[in-house]
């Protein structure tokens, strides 16, 4: 049985091992067919759908206040743009899976790499804010992003099924693990793109089809503090 989609995180076991803050977010997502995706998720997950549609989502974001889940923080800030998609393994959990995750720390692509496993890349990347405007630049794979915020929105099920996702799946020493993680409810707000140049990043993860059409969601959030907890036994083999 699939756990069911809910807003709030459902409490965490302990020990938390990890926390870490997810700022100044923007969620650009593309509905897909889920068979077109299926042959990039690990084994034992398979694409999660809403309304018989599975979604591709681009996420550009600051990362603050890394570190062990108490005591001062342990890794620098820095800037990510990741590309996910959404999963569910044999055991029912919903969760995220990562095609990219790109930084602009060395040291944390190499932690995280080797740590966890998970698919950082090293590239330059820059943010911009105004008072209702939000860009984002990366470079090899380049990207461009501007937004502009408007009105907070009231969630439907989408966003909660974009959004309120309480664990990721990675693979990891040949197998496929399940890292949960627990976070408030999303503050989501309106946001209108204003420029979106991702053709080379969405390539360079095998998807150069999205890139020329628009998006079918767009949000925007000022960010939620987040804790991670131990990996639970492999969802594969």
């Amino acid at each position: 049985m699939v756990e069911p989609v809910t807003a709030e995180a459902p409490p965490l076991p302990r020990p938390r091992i990890l926390r870490q803050s997810w700022l100044d977010l923007t969620f650009i997502h593309w509905a897909v067919d889920p068979a077109s995706i299926a042959h990039f998720y690990p084994p034992g997950t398979r694409p999660d759908t809403f309304e018989g549609r599975a979604y591709v989502g681009l996420i550009p974001f600051r990362m603050v206040g890394n570190g062990f889940a108490r005591g001062p923080a342990l890794l620098p800030d820095f800037l990510e743009t990741n590309i996910r998609l959404y999963s569910v393994d044999d055991h029912g959990r919903r969760g995220v899976f990562f095609l990219s995750l790109d930084a602009n720390r060395r040291d944390v692509v190499a932690a995280a790499r080797t740590i966890f496993g998970l698919p950082y890349r090293h590239t330059h990347m820059r943010y911009e804010t105004t008072a209702i405007t939000h860009t984002y630049t990366t470079q090899q794979p380049s990207s461009r992003i501007t937004v502009q915020v408007g009105a907070p929105i009231e969630s439907t099920g989408l966003e909660f099924f974009l959004t309120a996702r309480w664990g990721l799946h990675v693979r990891r020493a040949g197998r496929t693990w399940y890292l949960p993680n627990e976070h408030p409810t999303w503050q989501l707000r309106s946001a209108e793109i204003l420029d979106l140049q991702a053709g080379s990043l969405l390539q360079s993860v095998g998807l150069p089809d999205l890139s020329i059409r628009p998006p079918d969601h767009v949000a925007h959030s000022p960010g939620v503090r987040s804790y991670f907890g131990l990996p639970r036994r492999p969802a594969g083999r």
